[in-house]
């Protein structure tokens, strides 16, 4: 029989529901894991077992009375460390930062706390959120649970950590480049990018979105139904639409008929290994085989794209950290530094032109994948690196060259997914990207609950050394 901190939200609600476990245990069981996890994985920040032991009673209480506030009344979740929680210090990931609590929750925090969710704690990032890494100025180095050798990828970096390793079913992360794709696609766990707007975040801006990481489709969607409530706090949040979110079954022919695009070639980057490109391959023949039809794409974004974007950002971090006093700047990760130092060499026309190229990468993404219903592609080029490198390839003068098949998904607003579909030949996992059009988050989560079907049986998941 699982243990409890084995166990999916939706099987912990039900078993809520029914009487035969409760919060209380649930949560002893997930911070007893924890504890056996951390000194290895170093996932946490902010571990709080009293407050958490605290929630799950009140949960407990709820659910004994038949007034849970939610189904998820009584789940355990972690929560970014760069999405506010009251009475939190936010560092970002950076020893730069001055540490002052949190006067509020912000938006996906208040509804996991409105839902009776149990919060654990905050998990781990980089510096800014700025790599694809564990590598932090303020945290310890985060490890992958499947290998700890390996990087976890990032930013999400310990919220990908700790649902692979199973500190309890939800996890809350944030992508502006890949950072809830990337990291799920290396530690083999399934994360979904949502259309820019549909969860409400602050602060927002172009890109940024927050997003469920968890171990199954089901749970992701799950947490979608609380976390898109409506906040005005986010000014550039969609409005809110009552989703279906617990209806996960593709509508009348299921897969038959729908037209996909097999993406693999990005166009600029890192080429994906050819255990990458095998695994995404042979899931494209699998949604062939159920009817199916996938066609090859060619690339839609450009050297030229990458690098004006690459200017732009470069600037706005170089101004964002030229005002931090001399001695806070040099606690930031010596890599960024370099990285953002070379924003003082540009001019104004090479950020303009860097930040046009935002909308560039927009309209080729949604133009190409326009002909589709949904389009596969490789998450990560690499699917593994060394726990203490900042990034696939460890140069901070090419910082970009590993994210081109899901930066444009967040420059184009299109919801996309990572859901793992394979291991190298070494045993690291690999991620496929499904992407879907613009604000069809659903059919996102629908067509990735088809492939959790399709796929063959996943390995168990990893346990902590000794």
């Amino acid at each position: 029989m699982a243990s409890l901190h084995e166990l999916s939200a939706a099987e912990l609600s039900a078993a809520y529901r029914a009487g035969s476990a409760s919060p209380v245990d649930a949560v002893a069981d997930v911070i007893a894991h924890i504890e056996r996890w951390e000194p290895h994985l170093c996932a946490m920040y902010a571990f709080d077992p009293q407050a958490a032991r605290q929630a799950a009673r009140q949960s407990e209480a709820r659910w004994r009375q038949g007034q849970p506030l939610s189904a998820l009344d009584g789940v355990p979740v972690t929560i970014k460390e760069n999405t506010a929680t009251r009475g939190v210090p936010v560092p970002a990931g950076t020893a730069a930062t001055v540490l002052v609590p949190a006067s509020e929750d912000a938006p996906p925090s208040a509804r996991l706390r409105e839902a009776g969710c149990v919060i654990l704690g905050k998990t781990t990032m980089p510096d800014y959120g700025m790599l694809t890494s564990g590598l932090s100025s303020f945290h310890h180095l985060s490890r992958n649970p499947w290998n700890l050798d390996h990087n976890p990828g990032g930013s999400s970096a310990g919220a990908a950590a700790a649902a692979a390793a199973g500190y309890g079913p939800l996890h809350l992360g944030t992508d502006i480049g890949g950072s809830i794709r990337l990291p799920a696609g290396l530690c083999g766990i399934f994360g979904l990018k949502p259309s820019l707007g549909r969860i409400p975040i602050k602060p927002p801006y172009a890109g940024r979105v927050a997003g469920p990481m968890t171990r199954t489709v089901t749970d992701a969607a799950l947490m979608m139904s609380v976390v898109t409530q409506a906040d005005e706090r986010d000014t550039m949040s969609l409005p809110w639409q009552d989703i279906a979110w617990d209806d996960l079954d593709l509508p009348d022919k299921g897969l038959r008929g729908l037209r996909l695009g097999l993406l693999l070639d990005a166009g600029w980057g890192l080429k994906p290994d050819e255990d990458t490109v095998n695994a995404v391959k042979a899931a494209a023949r699998m949604f062939e085989a159920e009817g199916a039809t996938v066609e090859l794409m060619s690339a839609f974004t450009s050297r030229e794209m990458i690098d004006g974007l690459d200017r732009f950002w470069r600037m706005r971090s170089y101004l964002d950290m030229s005002a931090l006093p001399a001695d806070r700047q040099l606690k930031v990760l010596p890599y960024i530094r370099q990285w953002v130092s070379t924003g003082a060499t540009l001019t104004a026309a090479q950020v303009f032109h860097g930040y046009s190229q935002m909308g560039a990468i927009r309209e080729a993404a949604v133009a190409a994948c326009q002909p589709f219903d949904f389009v596969l592609s490789p998450v990560n080029p690499v699917p593994h690196y060394p726990a203490d490198w900042a990034s696939p390839i460890n140069d901070p003068m090419r910082p970009f060259e590993h994210i081109a098949f899901t930066l444009p998904y967040n420059m184009s607003e299109q919801p996309a997914a990572s859901i793992d579909c394979g291991r190298t030949r070494s045993g690291a996992p690999i991620g496929l990207q499904i992407a879907g059009r613009r604000h069809d988050d659903l059919g996102v989560l629908r067509m990735a609950r088809a492939w959790e079907r399709l796929r063959p049986a996943s390995r168990p998941w990893p346990q902590p050394p000794g």
